[in-house]
């Protein structure tokens, strides 16, 4: 039950939604998703480690660039099953369209400079 816990607490908060929301359509930076949602860095981070720790993301370093993408799923069937979901929950929802589209426009090279 714990790990069931973990999850359902991870989508407890309406920007770590957002923030899955975003990861499904590519893969992004923390000032990229810190772009995007207007919020602090440090709570972008956490966040970030709070979805980590449930299984719904996963990092990968490339250079200096820390890239988050959803994972597969594969760690807990919980997080697959609401993975899977998600992708047709909220498809609609205007607030999370305009998210969409602005994180769409924003781009590392433009935030944090050029990738060394």
């Amino acid at each position: 039950m714990k790990e069931f816990i973990k999850v359902m607490k991870a989508l407890s908060d309406p920007n770590r939604v957002r923030l899955l929301k975003m990861l499904q359509r590519r893969v992004m930076c923390v000032c990229e998703i810190q772009a995007a949602l207007g919020i602090a860095q440090p709570t972008v981070s956490k966040h970030l480690k709070i979805l980590e720790d449930a299984g719904l993301v996963v990092r990968q370093k490339d250079g200096l660039w820390v890239n988050y993408s959803l994972t597969d799923g594969g760690r807990s069937p919980y997080a697959a099953s609401l993975l899977g979901n998600l992708r047709h929950w909220l498809a609609e929802d205007p607030d999370i369209l305009e998210l969409l589209k602005k994180s769409n426009a924003v781009r590392r090279e433009h935030l944090c400079g050029p990738h060394v």
